[in-house]
């Protein structure tokens, strides 16, 4: 049994699946889990008593800075799992999706998503037939993983790109380096299909930062990260 971590951010005024998902998580039989959800309120006027809130913020700030915030004593668990508000998990989610990952040994890792869902890169959709695929690429959000064995790679979370773009090219280049694996786990897409991208905040500011973080930082173009090596069926 493994010590599990999962860290969150909620719209506390917006429509959201955070306590579903929260109920779901809570149900874990192979694991110890323990979760940490921070509200994010900015009108003051949302529902931000949701079960394992941990804070409420009242003024706008970036996703990757509060969750940077609730990592502080990551090393004493064995994996993280990262969450946005807005997805739907399939059933047993956890405990199956740790197995798989196991399984394929990925230090690094996602679901992929179901069809229906708002897509940023395609690459992350759902492979019929398969389990799971070894892969150069691992999504920010809205959901991944994070094995113990690459905390000190990824973690904390690079603050020169607060809400987290670019830094899904810059993790495969460190990955790689160490030696370690990544992919994405088919076999359990999920659902993000409430809100679409980009309604909470503004694209020039968040690529600008991920401009200067790429131009600072080794990472990989897309042509290079969105590349699978195996595929397990």
């Amino acid at each position: 049994m493994g010590k599990i971590l999962i860290c969150g951010v909620y719209l506390a005024d917006r429509n959201n699946w955070a306590a579903e998902a929260i109920s779901q998580l809570s149900c874990s039989h192979d694991h110890h889990v323990e979760q940490r959800w921070i509200a994010l309120d900015v009108t003051n006027s949302g529902n931000n008593d949701l079960p394992h809130t941990v804070h409420t913020v009242t003024h706008p700030k970036p996703k990757f800075t509060l969750l940077n915030d609730l990592l502080a004593d990551v090393s004493h668990f064995d994996a993280v799992l990262i969450l946005d508000d807005d997805v739907m998990l399939p059933r047993r989610f956890l405990d199956r999706y740790l197995r798989l990952v196991t399984q394929y040994k990925f230090a690094l890792s996602q679901p992929a998503r179901t069809r229906d869902s708002y897509i940023d890169h395609n690459f992350t959709l759902q492979m019929p037939g398969l389990v799971a695929r070894s892969t150069r690429f691992v999504e920010i959000g809205p959901v991944f993983c994070i094995d113990r064995e690459a905390f000190e790679i990824i973690l904390p979370f690079d603050s020169r790109s607060p809400m987290g773009w670019g830094l899904d090219f810059v993790w495969p280049a460190r990955i790689e380096k160490s030696g370690k694996r990544m992919g994405i786990i088919d076999a359990l897409p999920v659902s993000h299909s409430l809100r679409k991208p980009l309604t909470n905040y503004s694209r020039d500011r968040v690529e600008d930062d991920m401009n200067k973080l790429l131009a600072e930082t080794d990472h990989l173009s897309p042509a290079e990260a969105f590349t699978l090596l195996e595929a397990y069926a």
